[in-house]
């Protein structure tokens, strides 16, 4: 009787008492092909696409269980496995070139992988198609699709710092960037009917801000309104709403026209040669960081001359049921130079930062003494300078007062 073989490994299957002399060779031989089809490895360069070989009662490439395909391709190509082999595949594409590679059957379908598709797929031949187990790695799998709800069994989510969730067209929804030492995070609850989602800031701390940073100048908007957020803000003090000082007083308030149908001025005039003051007061709101201040001069002079002048603030706080009668905080100055053009308006820098003497707290009253330092050897302006207003920026930590 002669020798016959296995539908798909190809064993060379041996009668009683056949084969007398080689039947050691060949039942060794029909372990060999057990041993790749359980663990074996075969790299096989597939340029122009391959149909896997199984030859009878042999080793062959395509009883191996993982296959590497590698080699340049031009194009799409396929890998054949011939029809009614029934079997288990780990196949990697090493393959160069963005080309799709498909395993396939003779006859029947197969499993592709992408033309960027560099992964590894496990695959079986049920001797009409090559099917996919799905059990391929996440991290081979450039589009893994789930076929029910992800439960992470109380289990959670890493993701890398940088990276980010996408939709359906790879535009990031969240970007997620990891902080070293984080104890700090965000939660976010849902609530019944009714009820208010929130996120929430929790962690380790006792006490956590949120932080909302816009791009550029781009701001935070709530419901398409710009939100109101801590930061720099800014009081403008017209010259209006300051008095001379009792002692060594700038003159009085004076409405001046330049020309008439432009804009008029009202100005406190300040002396060229003697230090003159000007007072105002404030009542900064609850959402002050009690800091330090800074502020900027608008003044102008009827004069050509371009000589610098010197301009000073020194402030304190005043609480409820404290003495009025308390001396300022320590003067910061600011020099500014005239345009040299009569009546042009001129604008300081921004001071450097001003502490406010006192003990200042929230709702507390500042009150400012300003005064022109004209008889410090650096105030050249040779005429009165005219002052409009000041910019006053103090710092908030809080979007409101509430």
């Amino acid at each position: 009787m002669a020798n016959s073989t296995s539908a798909s490994l190809k064993l060379t299957v041996q009668a009683t008492g056949e084969n007398s002399g080689t039947w050691g060779q060949i039942t060794n031989t029909n372990l060999l092909i057990l041993e790749q089809a359980i663990g074996g490895y075969q790299s096989i360069a597939v340029t122009s696409g391959a149909t896997l070989t199984f030859t009878n009662g042999a080793v062959s490439n395509g009883k191996n269980q993982i296959l590497k395909l590698t080699g340049t391709i031009a194009g799409a190509i396929n890998v054949v496995v011939p029809d009614s082999v029934e079997k288990t595949y780990i196949i990697q594409n090493s393959t160069t070139g963005a080309h799709a590679v498909t395993v396939k059957t003779t006859s029947g379908t197969g499993v592709a992988w992408a033309a960027t598709d560099k992964g590894i797929k496990e695959v079986y031949s049920d001797g009409t198609n090559i099917v996919d187990t799905a059990f391929t790695k996440l991290s081979s799998d450039y589009t893994p699709q789930l076929s029910a709800d992800l439960d992470c069994n109380a289990q959670d989510i890493i993701i890398d710092s940088g990276n980010s969730i996408q939709d359906d067209s790879n535009n990031e929804y969240l970007k997620f960037v990891k902080t070293g030492t984080a104890v700090n995070e965000f939660t976010i609850t849902n609530k019944a009917a009714g009820g208010e989602p929130s996120l929430s800031a929790t962690g380790g701390d006792t006490d956590i801000d949120v932080d909302l940073i816009p791009k550029g100048a781009g701001t935070v908007t709530s419901n398409g309104t710009s939100m109101s957020v801590s930061g720099k803000e800014t009081i403008w003090v017209p010259a209006t709403t300051m008095y001379p000082t009792t002692t060594a007083g700038a003159n009085a308030i004076a409405l001046t026209e330049l020309t008439a149908g432009t804009p008029e001025i009202n100005t406190i005039d300040f002396d060229a040669s003697t230090e003159e003051n000007a007072q105002f007061t404030v009542a900064l709101p609850k959402s002050w960081n009690l800091g330090t201040v800074t502020y900027q001069v608008f003044w102008t002079g009827n004069s050509t001359n371009t000589g610098d002048c010197i301009w000073g603030l020194k402030g304190v706080a005043i609480a409820n049921g404290a003495d009025i009668d308390t001396a300022f905080g320590t003067p910061i100055t600011v020099t500014d130079a005239h345009t040299g053009t009569a009546d042009f308006l001129d604008v300081s820098s921004e001071s450097t930062a001003m502490t406010i003497a006192g003990s200042p707290a929230a709702g507390e009253q500042c009150f400012f003494n300003f005064y022109r330092d004209a008889d410090a050897g650096g105030d050249t302006f040779s005429a009165d300078a005219r002052l409009v207003g000041i910019k006053l920026h103090f710092t908030t930590n809080a979007p409101n007062d509430a």
